[in-house]
């Protein structure tokens, strides 16, 4: 079994390093990746994410129109605006069980809740404040989602995306020990 895949990689081996035409040596390859580490992308703008994202901070779904991605405009303000809506909501109901509570201590019984008890109340007014922080807390989950989406689309807009990335097998054979070294290459160049 050992001795079939040896043969695989050998054929294999074999079989790429006779298709390549241009066969380099180590140093030369890496020289050669010297040379493009230093080379930048056309058109990489190292700025960019971090542009979305302040636009986005300033103004919520401008990061997404920096990055022409206007559908998700519409969902930023769907997500921030509901949150707002209910804790505005939430607020209204809150301030009419306190109100209706006070005047039940002050000794009035002519609130518009009359025939729910004030312990009744006191737990609306519980539930009530705890619907309005959790509504705040899903605005700024949809504002800080908006940050980071503008910013993480902007990263990936500039992500290359190209045929320059190869993964061989290589077979060397070792002269002086008499035994042969197997193993793969990644080769990924930049242009």
């Amino acid at each position: 079994m050992k001795n079939k895949l040896l043969y695989i990689f050998f054929l294999l081996g074999c079989t790429l390093i006779a298709q390549t035409s241009d066969t380099l040596t180590v140093e030369q390859e890496k020289v050669l990746v010297v040379k493009d580490s230093t080379k930048q992308m056309d058109g990489y703008d190292p700025l960019a994410p971090s542009r979305a994202a302040f636009y986005s901070a300033v103004l919520p779904g401008l990061g997404q129109a920096y990055n022409k991605k206007y559908w998700k405009i519409p969902l930023v303000y769907a997500g921030i605006g509901s949150g707002i809506y209910f804790y505005s909501t939430n607020t209204k109901d809150y301030n009419r069980f306190r109100n209706a509570f006070k005047r039940r201590l002050a000794g009035f019984e002519d609130d518009e809740f009359q025939g729910i008890s004030t312990d009744r109340l006191i737990d609306a007014q519980k539930t009530a404040s705890r619907n309005r922080d959790v509504s705040i807390i899903v605005s700024l989950v949809f504002y800080m989602l908006n940050i980071i989406d503008a910013n993480v689309d902007a990263h990936l807009r500039q992500f290359n995306i190209s045929e320059d990335l190869t993964l061989t097998p290589n077979f060397i054979p070792d002269g002086t020990s008499n035994t042969s070294n197997y193993g793969l290459s990644l080769r990924f160049n930049l242009k």
